[in-house]
Order: structure tokens, then C-alpha cells, then sequence
């Protein structure tokens, strides 16, 4: 009997070793399980440190047989806990990561981690009950006698840990296996022509302009708490939005470099997830794979709301919450994004990542307006210090362009109702004086003859728009046509 226990105790204290050094060395992914298991976001990061060291300091009592009975006694309080938060999360229908063995191995909460759990707490039970005095030989104990016993035990139980150590490093190598098998059928695929639509879907421009802002949003998480953006911006970092799917064979490849760029980034930006449907499928898909937030839309209103269309599209998002990049659809621009941020500095006033324009110029982003001093419909001088001490949106005009017809009732709706807080209006344009008083605007027209000024701003064409914040300052790319204009104020989904 004392054998048997001596060997609980090892066995046991091999465990919670390995569990509190393989957490250790990941201690994100710590941080993301607790919260995943339910403990409140504040105190996610110190539990998820104090978890592994309590491990680990369990690892060590149980080892001497003065002190093995306390840390019997806490291994099976610490194990109840893990079996109790592993069948709430199971009754809940959900599956977090159970990040047991930390970076050594990961995997959703199911029966499986479940039986593995109980019987630990059986082996430490049995530690438990049979008392402080029978808690099997200390090393002091070993007569030359039992030597021999002993040595075959030691030698059990390190051949053990080496079948468990080789079990996991052939589950890493049969892992990259399979993703190197993946890119080899990917790269087949796509010389047949059949991946290549999918790795650069749609007009770079596409999607929402840069510098319009993000409409405040409020889904679940992985854990059934609902998260707004808002919230998100308080983490004071600008933020990866990656839209995916639990269904998305592409989004599933492209995991592998998606964890890699977290902890390369994790200093630097958060990662965001807008993924569908439930929470158990998301959880298996992506919850021991990532560590940023993975909400919940019910449809795809988030994705209409960031103007997404494909899986998986990443979007860069600056700390003032306004759009800093066009979308990157499939993982050839993905890879390309991700790449621009890591290469990209941060402290500047202005953050975003954008390629040069079709006649090959930058956004204007961060530049003073430029100087003018033009009349209005109304004979009043208007200059560039017109648009200092409140935002502005610019727009660029044209009577005899249809789509800005289209969009003059919706412009002149607005411009009667906007509120306070909404941007000023300057509208620059070309032609006859009373064919513009049909706009029907109490903001000042300008006739910009031939554009001269309103090429200063960078417009690209009509209808088109920038916005100008208080001090002066482009603030975005040219938006062009009605959707994107009423992107940069956060009016694109309303009607007026």
C-alpha cells in the first residue's frame, strides 16, 4: 500500500507540474481560458498566473511526504473546481478551452477532459482519506531492500512521461503535416485558377472608406457576455477585425498564422473575431486556437455594418474607432495586411495602412486643408479657416452628374436636420449659379471653377467627399459615391 501511494503522489505531482509549466509558457492563452471558464475580465490576467504557480507549488507538496496530505487536499479542491466550471460550461451547451497543459496541450471541453479530471481527483482522494500519517515512503524511508522496488517505479513512471511527451510531439508533427498538406492543395488548386477568386475577392476600394467611424455594436462572446465596441476601444489599441465562420474551410487553414500573428502582436493591437452561428461550434472551431474576442452576430448585421462580404476579411481599426485600412479578402491579402501593421509605427496622430490611389496618390490623411478664398451662392467669402472648430464634410459636386442627383434630396434632408454634434457642410462645385440653387442647402455652395481647389482636397471624381476634423486636418480618404459619403459620418445604413 505504501508503494501504491508513493506512486499516487508522483504520478499526481507529474501532473500538475506539467499543467503549471505548460500554462506558464502561455500565459495569454491562461488569461483567455479563465475567462472563457467565467471569472470576471479584471481579474483574468492575475488568476491566470496564480493558477499555474498554485499548480506548480502543489507539484511540489506533493513530493514530500511531511506536507503530500495538504497538497492532496489541495489538488482535490483545485480539480472539483475544474469538474464543477467543466459541467456548467457542458449544461450551457458551450465549449472553452480547457487549456489544461497549457502550450504542452490544448483542447475544448468535452467528456473527454472531463473523465481525465475525475480521475485525478479520485487518485488525490485516495491520497486524501488515507490520512496525513499513510501518505506512502519518503526517500529517507528507502531501505537497500526496497531499492530495487523503487527503481522499477522510477523507472515506470519516466517511461511513462516519455510515451506522454512523445504521444504530444507526434500530435505537433501529424498538425504541421496536415498544414503543410493543406498549402501544398491550395497552391495545386489555385494554379488550376479555381483558389485565386478567393484570395483577392472584390475592388480593393470596396468596403468602407478609410477614416469613416465604426456604428457602436454589441454582440456576445464566446462566454455569453455581451461585448460593445465601445468596450473594445476602451483597451486603448487599435484592432484587427477578422470576419469569419465556423464553416469557412479558408478561415480554418489561415488559424495556424492567425495565433502566431497574436502573440507577435499582442503588444501592439487586438485581435477581433465576428463570426455565426452557435456558441459550442464556434468554441470548437476557434476557442483553443486564438485568444482575441470571438463575437456572435445572429445574421450578418456587423459584417453589413464594416461592409465585409467574404470569410475571412480583416479590417484595421484605429483607437479613435474609424475604419484604417481596406478590407483584405481571403488570406493572400490577409497575409499582406498583417504585414503592413507589423512594419507600420503606431505613435503617430493618424493611424491607418493604404495603397496608393488608382492615379497613383496617397490619402490626403493628416494634411491641413488647403488655402482658398472663394465666394459662396450668397456672395460670403468662405476660407480654409472656415473649417476649423468644427468637423466638416467636404463634398464634391457636379449638376450635370446623375449620381449626384440621385443624392441631392437625401443631402438636402440631412443638411435641414443634422444635429449639433454632426459635421458642418461645404459643397464645392462647378457651373451655373441658379442651377445650384436647386440643391436647396442652407450650407454654403462653393463654384470651385474647374476644380482647381477641390483637387487640393483629392477628389477623384463626383460625386465624392472628405472629412475635415476641428483643427483643420483631413481626416480621411476621398469617399466616393452616396454610400461611402455617408460612411464618413455614420449615417451609411439611414435613410433621411
Amino acid at each position: 500500500m505504501e508503494y501504491f501511494l508513493f506512486t499516487l503522489r508522483i504520478f499526481l505531482a507529474g501532473v500538475f507540474f506539467l499543467a503549471g509549466i505548460g500554462k506558464l509558457l502561455d500565459l495569454k492563452g491562461a488569461e483567455k481560458a479563465v475567462k472563457d471558464f467565467g471569472v470576471p475580465e479584471s481579474l483574468a490576467k492575475p488568476f491566470g498566473i496564480l493558477l499555474p504557480v498554485f499548480e506548480v507549488f502543489l507539484a511540489v507538496l506533493l513530493l514530500f511526504v511531511q506536507v503530500s496530505w495538504f497538497g492532496a487536499i489541495g489538488t482535490s479542491l483545485l480539480l472539483t473546481a475544474f469538474i464543477g466550471g467543466m459541467l456548467w460550461q457542458m449544461k450551457l451547451g458551450n465549449a472553452p478551452d480547457c487549456h489544461c497543459f497549457g502550450q504542452i496541450h490544448s483542447e475544448p471541453v468535452g467528456k473527454k477532459s472531463l473523465l481525465r479530471n475525475m480521475a485525478f481527483a479520485i487518485f488525490a482522494l485516495i491520497l486524501v482519506v488515507s490520512g496525513q500519517e499513510h501518505q506512502g515512503f519518503s526517500m529517507s524511508e528507502f531501505s537497500s531492500g526496497s531499492f530495487e522496488i523503487m527503481q522499477i517505479i522510477f523507472g515506470l513512471i519516466i517511461i511513462g512521461f516519455l510515451c506522454v511527451l512523445m504521444f504530444y510531439l507526434k500530435n505537433i508533427l501529424e498538425q504541421q503535416t496536415q498544414i503543410l498538406r493543406r498549402l501544398e492543395v491550395l497552391e495545386i488548386i489555385g494554379n488550376e485558377g479555381n483558389v485565386q477568386e478567393r484570395e483577392n475577392i472584390g475592388n480593393p476600394k470596396e468596403g468602407l472608406p478609410i477614416g469613416s467611424p465604426v456604428t457602436d455594436f454589441e454582440l456576445p462572446n464566446l462566454r455569453g457576455r455581451n461585448v460593445s465596441f465601445e468596450h473594445l476601444l476602451m483597451k486603448q489599441k487599435p484592432m484587427l477585425f477578422f470576419y469569419v465562420s465556423p464553416t469557412c474551410t479558408p478561415c480554418e487553414a489561415l488559424l495556424p498564422e492567425i495565433k502566431i500573428w497574436e502573440r507577435e502582436l499582442e503588444d501592439k493591437i487586438n485581435f477581433v473575431f465576428i463570426s455565426n452561428g452557435s456558441i459550442k461550434e464556434n468554441s470548437a472551431k476557434f476557442g483553443a486556437d486564438i485568444l482575441g474576442d470571438v463575437l456572435l452576430q445572429k445574421n450578418k448585421e456587423i459584417a453589413e455594418i464594416l461592409d465585409l462580404k467574404w470569410t475571412p476579411t480583416a479590417v484595421f481599426v484605429n483607437t479613435d474607432g474609424m475604419i484604417a485600412s481596406h478590407p483584405a479578402a481571403g488570406d493572400k491579402a490577409i497575409r499582406e495586411l498583417v504585414g503592413n501593421i507589423k512594419s507600420s509605427e503606431f505613435d503617430e496622430e493618424f493611424v491607418y495602412i493604404a495603397q496608393e490611389n488608382q492615379i497613383g496618390e496617397k490619402p490626403k490623411i493628416g494634411e491641413n486643408v488647403p488655402e482658398f478664398n472663394l465666394e459662396d451662392l450668397t456672395g460670403k467669402q468662405i476660407s480654409a479657416e472656415d473649417l476649423h472648430g468644427k468637423k466638416t464634410l467636404v463634398t464634391f459636386w457636379s449638376m450635370t452628374c446623375p449620381h449626384c442627383v440621385a443624392m441631392s434630396d437625401e443631402l438636402s434632408r440631412w443638411d435641414k436636420i443634422k444635429g449639433k454634434d454632426e459635421p458642418n457642410l461645404i459643397v464645392f462645385s462647378d457651373g451655373d449659379k441658379e442651377n445650384h440653387k436647386k440643391l436647396d442647402l442652407h450650407s454654403p455652395i462653393i463654384l470651385d471653377k474647374q476644380y482647381e481647389t477641390a483637387a487640393k482636397f483629392g477628389m477623384l471624381g463626383t460625386p465624392s467627399a472628405v472629412l475635415v476634423n476641428e483643427d483643420g486636418k483631413i481626416i480621411s480618404e476621398t469617399a466616393i459615391g452616396a454610400g461611402q459619403i455617408w460612411a464618413l459620418i455614420g449615417k451609411r445604413n439611414k435613410s433621411f
